[in-house]
């Protein structure tokens, strides 16, 4: 999205909002897990658990992105 960003791709209002509302729902998310990692790391000092979570979070997003994009790719091919 970046790359389309900077290459001077033009958006509509809907696009954009649907890309913000995106991230929103992507970040509160993670907040969320990280609160929930807070709780359970509270008076431990467990760096393995850390990064697992972390893992798990980047590849659930990575996930999302990945079948966002091929139903984008499959809508635009129906067209």
């Amino acid at each position: 999205m970046v790359k389309m960003l900077r290459d001077g791709a033009s958006y509509n209002h809907r696009e954009v909002v649907d890309l913000l509302v995106e991230f929103s729902s992507f970040k509160d998310r993670v907040q969320k897990k990280f609160k929930e990692l807070a709780r359970e790391l509270d008076g431990k000092n467990n760096e393995h658990e850390l990064w697992v979570n972390l893992y798990l979070i980047s590849t659930d997003y990575a996930e999302e992105q990945n079948i966002r994009k091929q139903k984008q790719e499959t809508m635009q091919k129906v067209s």
